[in-house]
């Protein structure tokens, strides 16, 4: 298979534009992912500990949310971005930080939702303690965070495999320049496209071993949280 073994060659004989791909790929998510932890680890436990009229409904939609298609994400943040928006003056559309916008976009729902199904499940077994000791709701926020720190860890790796993964979002907003906002997604859709296979499943192969040690290191985290919740 003479695809198959230049796609092995570009991968491990270090292929430069490969790996530059492949190493702005994983800045963006990453900053995607604690830019949306940053929002949605305060905003989810604050939201699994406060009672107040609308919950149920404000608890649906983020529900909800976990599930809103990247591209109405990537749209939303170009029209944001783009010169005759609100936001437009930034002048960032088309760069890797709109890309790191509209991904902190796109997992902040995910985070958030487990984050607030984690720490409310936290709260029934606590609650008493925590409330005999008269503890204020950001102490009781920060607490629970920490104590929830290893299944919360499960939760931003859960995240960051879907920044990685998508395509739509980020082609939109950083519109795929060579060089500059190509991703691994967008790559791979692209040299298809063209013909140019090797590149193609040497990305791929990159994408798939990646996702492998995201799911990997998710299970490690919650082995290591049952292991000293034992």
């Amino acid at each position: 298979m003479p695809d198959g073994t230049s796609a092995l060659q570009l991968v491990f004989g270090g292929d430069p534009a490969l790996y530059a791909i492949v190493a702005l790929s994983l800045y963006v998510s990453v900053c995607a992912v604690i830019l949306a932890a940053l929002v949605a680890l305060p905003f989810g436990a604050s939201l699994a500990l406060t009672r107040f009229p609308g919950r149920a409904f404000v608890v649906v939609v983020l529900n909800a949310f976990m599930g809103l298609p990247p591209v109405v994400v990537g749209l939303s943040v170009y029209l944001l971005l783009s010169r005759s928006g609100p936001l437009g003056f930034l002048g960032v559309l088309f760069t890797p930080r709109a890309m790191i916008i509209a991904q902190a976009l796109l997992v902040m729902p995910i985070i958030a939702a487990l984050t607030c199904q984690t720490v409310e499940d936290l709260w029934l077994e606590y609650r008493d303690e925590l409330t005999a000791l008269r503890v204020t709701p950001a102490r009781r926020v920060a607490t629970l965070l920490w104590d929830a720190r290893f299944s919360l860890v499960t939760t931003l790796l859960a995240g960051f495999g879907r920044a990685a993964a998508e395509v739509g979002t980020v082609m939109i907003v950083g519109g795929n320049i060579d060089g500059f906002t190509r991703t691994m997604t967008t790559a791979i859709a692209l040299e298809t496209s063209k013909g140019d296979l090797p590149l193609a499943m040497g990305l791929g192969l990159v994408l798939i071993a990646l996702i492998i040690v995201v799911n990997a290191l998710a299970w490690g985290a919650r082995r290591i949280g049952e292991i000293r919740a034992g």
